[in-house]
C-alpha cells in the first residue's frame, strides 16, 4: 500500500528529468537508469512531471505512461509526487485519479496563468479541492517568475488552515527568503499546521532556506548527492560543512540555473554520469553549442579538483 505524503516530509525529493530519444521519443529504458541512479544516491522521494521535466511538452496519453513506469519502477521504495497542473479542472482531476491508482503519493499543482488577485487565488484553489477530494495529498507549487502568479504568506497559511489536504509548499518564489520566514512565522502566530517546506530554483539558495525553516529540497541539479549531503549536515548542526560542500557545487549550480539553456546543462550532465542515453530536450528546446559543452567540461572539473581538496568524493 502506498504511504501518502504528509505534513512530516522531509530531505530531497529529487524532480526527474523526462528522457527522450534524439528523435524526441520517450526514453524509457533512460528512465529506469534514472530511478535507479536517485535511489542509489539517497534521495527522499521524488517528483515526476514537473515543468523542468518538460511536462507540458508531454501529450496526454505519454504522461500517463511515462508516470506509471516511473511508478512501476520505484515500486514504493520512495514518496512519489506527480506534477498534474493544467488550465482544466476535468484534465487535472483525470490525471489525479491515474497518478494515485498508480501508487503516487500525492500531487502537485501550480495556480493557473491569470489570477491576478488573492481572491481570485483563493477560489481557484477551493475548486481544486472540492474537485479532487480530501483523500489527495497537495503540493503547493510558488513559482510566480513562471506562473505569473503571486501567493503571500498569509493567503498561503489561510489555505492551509482551510484544507487538510494541503500538505506541502515547493517554494521557489525569487526572492523568496523573506516570505518563507513569514511563512513559518506566520504559522506560528496563527496556529496553523506546519506543512513541509521544500525548495526549488535548482538548490541555488538551499543552505540559507534551510536556515529560514526549510525541510529540503525539491529540484532537479544533476548532482542530488550535493542536495542530500547539505541537507543532511544541516539537519546534523553542522552547518558550516554543508556549506563548504554547497560552495564547491556552486558554479555548477549557478550554470544550471540559466534561463532557456538551463534543463540542457542538466540533462548533458546527466548523460555524460551514464544515466541517460540522450541529452535531447522536447522541441522547441534548448540545444547546446561545442562552447557549452566545453563550458561543462571545464566546470566539472573545476568541481571534482574542488571536491579532492575538501575531501568530500562525489
Amino acid at each position: 500500500m502506498t504511504t501518502k505524503l504528509t505534513e512530516g516530509a522531509r530531505g530531497v525529493y529529487i524532480i526527474s528529468a523526462t528522457p527522450f530519444t534524439d528523435r524526441g521519443e520517450l526514453d524509457l529504458a533512460s528512465a529506469d537508469r534514472l530511478v535507479d541512479f536517485y535511489l542509489e544516491k539517497g534521495v527522499s522521494g521524488m517528483t515526476v512531471l514537473g515543468m523542468m521535466g518538460e511536462a507540458p511538452k508531454l501529450a496526454p496519453d505519454e504522461s500517463v505512461t511515462f508516470l506509471q513506469h516511473m511508478l512501476k519502477r520505484v515500486d514504493g521504495q520512495i514518496p512519489v509526487i506527480v506534477g498534474v497542473s493544467s488550465p482544466g479542472l476535468d484534465n487535472m482531476a483525470r490525471l489525479c485519479s491515474s497518478s494515485m491508482e498508480a501508487g503516487a503519493a500525492g500531487v502537485m499543482i501550480a495556480p493557473a496563468a491569470g489570477l491576478t488577485t488573492e481572491d481570485k487565488l483563493y477560489s481557484y484553489f477551493s475548486q481544486v479541492f472540492e474537485r479532487l477530494g480530501s483523500d489527495i495529498p497537495v503540493c503547493y507549487q510558488d513559482f510566480p517568475m513562471t506562473t505569473g502568479v503571486h501567493i503571500s504568506a498569509k493567503l498561503f497559511n489561510q489555505l492551509v488552515r482551510d484544507f487538510p489536504q494541503l500538505v506541502m509548499l515547493k517554494h521557489e518564489d525569487w526572492p523568496g527568503l523573506n516570505k518563507l520566514t513569514a511563512v513559518r512565522e506566520l504559522a506560528g502566530d496563527t496556529g496553523s499546521r506546519r506543512v513541509s517546506i521544500l525548495t526549488g530554483n535548482g538548490g541555488l539558495f538551499l543552505p540559507m532556506e534551510l536556515e529560514r525553516g526549510a525541510d529540503g529540497a525539491m529540484t532537479g541539479f544533476a548532482y542530488p548527492e550535493m542536495l542530500i549531503k547539505v541537507v543532511d549536515l544541516y539537519r546534523d548542526g553542522d552547518t558550516q560543512t554543508a556549506n563548504d560542500v554547497f560552495d564547491a557545487y556552486l558554479p555548477l549550480v549557478r550554470h544550471e540555473q540559466q534561463l532557456g539553456a538551463g534543463l540542457a546543462i542538466r540533462k548533458e550532465i546527466l548523460r555524460r554520469r551514464g544515466v541517460i542515453a540522450s541529452a535531447a530536450t522536447r522541441a522547441p528546446g534548448p540545444r547546446l553549442s561545442k562552447t557549452d559543452h566545453d563550458d561543462i567540461s571545464f566546470l566539472t572539473s573545476r568541481l571534482e579538483m574542488r571536491l579532492r581538496e575538501i575531501g568530500h568524493a562525489i
